[in-house]
């Protein structure tokens, strides 16, 4: 196994300090699509299977 470099405890992204991932939120609640491929296939499934029977939201 890789040794982890940096700080232990201490751990920094370059895109939630930018906003990235709280745009990300945003634009997956308006449009209603989520934005991570695990997301988008539990959707589809639950799409599917409320299609096959006939529960609908």
């Amino acid at each position: 196994m890789a040794k982890k470099k940096g700080i232990p405890g201490l751990s920094f992204s370059l895109n939630r300090a930018l906003g990235v991932t709280a745009a990300k939120q945003k634009l997956a609640r308006t449009i209603g699509i989520p934005t991570t491929k695990q997301g988008r296939d539990a959707k589809l499934g639950r799409d599917i299977i409320g299609l096959l029977t006939g529960k609908k939201k």
